[in-house]
């Protein structure tokens, strides 16, 4: 019996969805080249400065942000008000922004993309001249959860630290779209 050959994931993002390729080199195919050209490809191999990392995009009426780095559309203006994790869970998941649903909260490494470890003495850890409103500063809720069921993961977005808590516990709700990474 012969074993099929393995194929890896390849993450991109194109025409401002994001998408998943298989690479195709591994059955004999030729592998699919990205169009670099295009603003809407994740930039997984280099660093962007600010003002080319983060898109306020139109099309979802300047609500959300696409991070290039990472190839997530993050909400533009997190909510500023504190809820347990499961109530967050459902606010990403019931929310529209830009029109759009298909949003979820953002697991730990998500989350934790945003962060500048350059930026010092600062409210929040984000790259300065981030597009984000509603000043984000404080402890953000994760989607990942902990080996103990009544805990999750959680950011706080001031000095960078991740810390776990009572699933119980109260903090803010940052949602994101894309990517597939909700349990990490």
């Amino acid at each position: 019996m012969v074993e099929p050959k393995r194929r890896r994931i390849i993450n991109g993002v194109v025409s401002s969805a994001l998408v998943f390729s298989v690479g195709l080199a591994d059955v004999g195919q030729a592998q699919p080249t990205p169009d670099r050209s295009s603003p809407f490809v994740a930039s997984w191999n280099r660093t962007l400065p600010t003002e080319a990392r983060f898109i306020v995009l139109a099309n979802f009426n300047s609500e959300a942000v696409l991070d290039q780095d990472t190839g997530l559309l993050w909400e533009r203006s997190p909510a500023t008000a504190r809820t347990d994790w499961k109530a967050a869970k459902s606010a990403c998941l019931n929310k529209t922004i830009g029109g759009q649903r298909g949003w979820r909260l953002p697991s730990i490494v998500e989350l934790t993309s945003l962060l500048d470890p350059s930026v010092q003495d600062s409210a929040a850890m984000l790259p300065s001249g981030h597009p984000f409103l509603n000043n984000p500063t404080g402890f953000y809720w994760s989607a990942s959860a902990d080996a103990d069921p009544s805990k999750a993961w959680h950011l706080h977005l001031s000095d960078g630290h991740v810390h776990m808590a009572s699933k119980a516990s109260a903090f803010k709700v940052w949602c994101v779209r894309g990517g597939g990474a909700a349990d990490q």
